[in-house]
C-alpha cells in the first residue's frame, strides 16, 4: 500500500489478501462480526448494489446514522465504486438536512429510522411527501429536486424507499468483472468523502476529501500510535466526523486492526465493550473520557488490555489525561490536533512522549506534515514561544469547500497553506500549544484575552470539573471575561471563592467577571461546545443586548 498511488478499494482488497482471517469489524451486541476477507466481500456486494441502483462515479450519496455496521460498509463500498460519501450530522433537524442534501447535490440518502425513535423517517416524510406515492428510486421531490434514491438501513419497506437488504440485492445484477472495472477507473486524487464542517458558526461547509488525503491522513496516524493488527481499537465517537471515520475506522483498516464501534455513546456500554472485545486502544473527546471515569468510580471494569487511543476534538485538562492514563491504564494515549480540513490530522504527541508534553502540548506535525505558526496580520513566520496562527500544508490538505470557490480560497493561500484560524505556539521541538481561536479572542480595554489561558488555570481549582470561558460586550471595556464553571459531584463553589482562588495568580484582567455555573455546555454532536452558544447564553443572562449593539455597530 503506497500512500498517493492507492484508493479506499484497493486498500480494503490489499487488507484482505494481508489479514483474511483477522477480525475487521466487531459489534458485540447484536453479534455483527466480519474477519477482513468478509468485510471486502461484504463492501463488494454493497459497491455492486450502488451500482445497480444506478449510481455513477462522482455521484454523491449522503449517509444520516450513528455507529452502525451499514455506516462502516457504505464508506468503503463507495470508495470501492466511486460515490462520494456524504457525511449528516446525527443532531441535524429538517432545515439543517434540507441544507445540506441541496447544497452537496446529494442524489441518494442512506438513513436509520432514528436515533430515539423513528424522528428521522419522520422529517424524511416531511421534506419529501412525495415519498408517499412514488416507487423505490422514482422519487421527485419539489424541495430536493435531485434526490433519487431513498435507503433505509434495516429490513423494513416502507413507501418510496429501499430497505438495506433489497440494494445488496440489487448486486446480484452487476458482475464481479463491472465493479472490478469500476474500481479501477478511481484515481486516488478523486473526492471520495464529503464532511460538513461542524457549524459551530455560520452554514457549514463540505469538505471534499480524497483518498490520498484520507488514506495518507490514517497511516501518519496509527505510525504514531504504534498500531498494528494485534490492536483492537474501540470507537465511541460519531462516524459522520472525521474523529470516527479517519482516527477510527480508518487507521484500523490501514494497520490490520480490528474496528470495535459503539452505535450511540454510553459510558456503560463503551466500558463493557473494552473489557469484553479486549479492546488495546479508545477514542474519545475529553467530555467522554470523564462521563468513562465517573462510571469507573460506580463500578469496576477491566480496562487492563488498553495501550492507547486518541484524546481529542477540543483541549483536554491535565486531571482527565492523567486518571486515563493511570486509572484506565492507557499509558501510550495519544493527543491529536487538526480540523476536518487537514483530514484531519495536523499535529499528534507520541506514544512515547513524556507524559508532560502529552498534557501540555498537542503533540508536533505528523510524518509528512508541514506545520508553520505565522503573523496573522503579515503572513510573516513567528519566532519559535511566539503565539500565531497555526497554518498547515502536505497530502492531507482538502481539495477545497464544495461549490464554495471563494471559502476555500480564504482558507487555503496561493502557496497552498491551510490557514486554520487557531493561534498557537511552537516551541524549538516542534510541539505545539494551542492558545485560542482568532475569532475566540477576547479584547478587554485594549488587553488581548486567550480563553484557553484563563480555562487551563481554572482547572487547577479543586472543586472544578470543567470550564468554558467566552467574551460579553460591555459598553466600558469593549468585551469582559465571562466563564461557565461546571462543579465536581458533590463540591460546592461561590463566585466570590473562585475570584479570590484568581487572586493573584493571573493578571486582574483575566480574572472573570462574571462566573455562571451550569451543569453542561451546549455542545455539537462530534462533541465540540458551542462557544458562540455560551456567549449568546451570556448576553441573554447578564442583560448585555444593549451592550452587544454598541460593541457590533
Amino acid at each position: 500500500m503506497e500512500v498517493g498511488k492507492t484508493t479506499l478499494g484497493q486498500l480494503v482488497d490489499i487488507m484482505a489478501e494481508r489479514f483474511p482471517g483477522q477480525d475487521a469489524l466487531v459489534y458485540p451486541d447484536p453479534g455483527t462480526r466480519y474477519t477482513y476477507r468478509q468485510f471486502r466481500d461484504v463492501c463488494n456486494q454493497a459497491a455492486k448494489g450502488f451500482m445497480g441502483l444506478g449510481i455513477e462515479k462522482g455521484e454523491n450519496i449522503a449517509i444520516w446514522a450513528n455507529n452502525v455496521p451499514e455506516w462502516v460498509i457504505t464508506q468503503f463500498s463507495t470508495g470501492k465504486m466511486g460515490a462520494v460519501m456524504v457525511t449528516v450530522n446525527t443532531s441535524y433537524r429538517a432545515f439543517e438536512l434540507e441544507y445540506l442534501l441541496k447544497q452537496s447535490d446529494s442524489t441518494t440518502l442512506i438513513l436509520v429510522p432514528g436515533i430515539r425513535g423513528r424522528e428521522y423517517l419522520d422529517t424524511v416524510y416531511k421534506l419529501c411527501p412525495e415519498l408517499n406515492g412514488c416507487a423505490p428510486g422514482r422519487l421527485k421531490s419539489a424541495r430536493l429536486p435531485l434526490l433519487k434514491n431513498v435507503i433505509l438501513i434495516g429490513d423494513e419497506t416502507l413507501p418510496g424507499m429501499y430497505n438495506w437488504d433489497e440494494v445488496m440485492a440489487l448486486g446480484e445484477s452487476v458482475s464481479d468483472r463491472e465493479l472490478a472495472a469500476r474500481q479501477a477507473s478511481l484515481d486516488p486524487g478523486d473526492v471520495t468523502n464529503m464532511q460538513y464542517t461542524s457549524g459551530t458558526t455560520g452554514f457549514p461547509k463540505g469538505v471534499m476529501l480524497t483518498h490520498t488525503n484520507l488514506i495518507g491522513n490514517a497511516v501518519s496516524l496509527a505510525e504514531c500510535m504504534a498500531f498494528s493488527e494485534k490492536d483492537r481499537l474501540c470507537i465511541p465517537v460519531p462516524f459522520f466526523h472525521c474523529f470516527g471515520c479517519v482516527l477510527g475506522t480508518l487507521t484500523c483498516v490501514v494497520s490490520g486492526a480490528a474496528m470495535v464501534p459503539v452505535p450511540s455513546f454510553n459510558p456503560a456500554k463503551v466500558l463493557e465493550t473494552v473489557e469484553k472485545e479486549k479492546c488495546t486502544a479508545l477514542h474519545g473527546v475529553p467530555t467522554m473520557f470523564i462521563a468513562e471515569l465517573e462510571q469507573m468510580n460506580q463500578r469496576g471494569y477491566d480496562t487492563s488490555h488498553l495501550r492507547t487511543g486518541i484524546m481529542a476534538g477540543s483541549p483536554c485538562p491535565i486531571e482527565v489525561m492523567k486518571a486515563v492514563v493511570n486509572k484506565m491504564g492507557a499509558r501510550e494515549i495519544c493527543i491529536t490536533y487538526g480540523q476536518t480540513e487537514a483530514s484531519p490530522g495536523i499535529t499528534m504527541t507520541r506514544t512515547d512522549d513524556p507524559l508532560e508534553l502529552r498534557v501540555t502540548t498537542v503533540g508536533r506535525a505528523l510524518p509528512n506534515v508541514e506545520v508553520k505558526i505565522v503573523n496573522p496580520e503579515t503572513g510573516e513566520t513567528v519566532a519559535s514561544g511566539a503565539q500565531g496562527e497555526l497554518c498547515t500544508r502536505g497530502y492531507h490538505v482538502m481539495k477545497g469547500y464544495y461549490n464554495m470557490p471563494e471559502a476555500t480560497a480564504q482558507a487555503i493561500d496561493k502557496d497552498n497553506w491551510l490557514h486554520t484560524g487557531d493561534l498557537a505556539v511552537m516551541d524549538e521541538n516542534g510541539y505545539c500549544k494551542i492558545t485560542g481561536r482568532l475569532k475566540d479572542m477576547i479584547i478587554r480595554g485594549g488587553e488581548n484575552i486567550y480563553p484557553r489561558e484563563i480555562e487551563e488555570f481554572l482547572y487547577t481549582h479543586p472543586q472544578l470539573k470543567d470550564v468554558q470561558v467566552v467574551g460579553v460586550p460591555s459598553e466600558k471595556y469593549g468585551e469582559e471575561v465571562v466563564a461557565f464553571v461546571q462543579l465536581k459531584d458533590g463540591q460546592s463553589a461561590t463566585e466570590e471563592e473562585i475570584k479570590d482562588y484568581c487572586g493573584d495568580r493571573i493578571a486582574r484582567f483575566k480574572v472573570p467577571a462574571f462566573i455562571i455555573f451550569v451543569a453542561g455546555y451546549p455542545v455539537t454532536a462530534s462533541g465540540k461546545i458551542q462557544k458562540y452558544r455560551l456567549r449568546e447564553m451570556a448576553i441573554k443572562q447578564l442583560g448585555r443586548e444593549a451592550a452587544a449593539k454598541i460593541v457590533t455597530a
